[in-house]
């Protein structure tokens, strides 16, 4: 009974140390879609809009009853500041109703690197063929970067993986985004290219024993990121 408390004793002790050396994992998906809100003043009555947050201060312009504002501030002392083709001026709160207008506004890269990268996984268990530059019928590891960065982005690179890392902008790993090229060497020299997913993720043409595969980022010390969707 000792002998097998102090196996499985051992045993979380071995997944405990294994887990503290697995590297951090990148952050999660970037948001495609950024939703902003924004304050409008829409004038209840004719309304004088003055300099000042000051009822006798000077009038700036004249707002008709029914025209909207977007708000600079929200109320302060009775007064909310408004923007006006004249410029920034106040209003009395009570003159007009504050609205609330949401907008989205679609972060186009985001979508175009999620492009990239679905675009790299429907080849995932093709062969590994050196030389080769068609995923679908074998590629190697820069013929297949080249491949899917060509016909899902435009972007043309060099069938090499040492050219290739010489090619964009290079980029931290805590900057890389899902289709930029992580860069593999050895004794200095850049020997491997995969394809960044995002989450700690690569996509890549590996070896003539695996193929096309997802593997963690860190299965090899990476050398370089490079930004190649700029």
């Amino acid at each position: 009974m000792k002998n097998k408390m102090w196996k499985a004793m051992g045993l979380l002790g071995l997944c405990t140390a294994l887990s503290w050396g697995m590297p951090a994992e990148a952050e999660a998906a970037e948001i495609a879609v950024e939703t902003s809100t924004t304050l409008y003043a829409k004038m209840d009555v004719p309304v004088s809009v003055k300099e000042t947050a000051r009822t006798a201060g000077a009038d700036m312009s004249q707002a008709a009853a029914g025209q909207t504002y977007e708000v600079v501030e929200s109320s302060k002392d009775g007064w909310i500041k408004i923007k006006t083709p004249e410029g920034e001026g106040y209003i009395q709160s009570g003159s007009a109703t504050l609205i609330e207008k949401t907008q989205e506004k679609v972060d186009e890269s985001v979508i175009q690197r999620r492009q990239v990268v679905d675009y790299a996984l429907q080849f995932v268990g093709g062969r590994y063929v050196y030389g080769g530059v068609n995923p679908s019928t074998g590629v190697d590891c820069s013929g297949f970067t080249r491949y899917v960065l060509k016909y899902a982005a435009g972007v043309n690179l060099s069938h090499s993986s040492k050219s290739q890392a010489g090619e964009g902008r290079t980029v931290s790993y805590e900057e890389a985004r899902p289709g930029d090229l992580v860069f593999y060497g050895k004794n200095g020299s850049i020997n491997h290219v995969a394809l960044y997913m995002g989450d700690g993720r690569v996509v890549h043409a590996s070896t003539e024993k695996t193929g096309i595969i997802v593997t963690n980022v860190m299965y090899r010390k990476p050398v370089k990121f490079v930004n190649v969707l700029e």
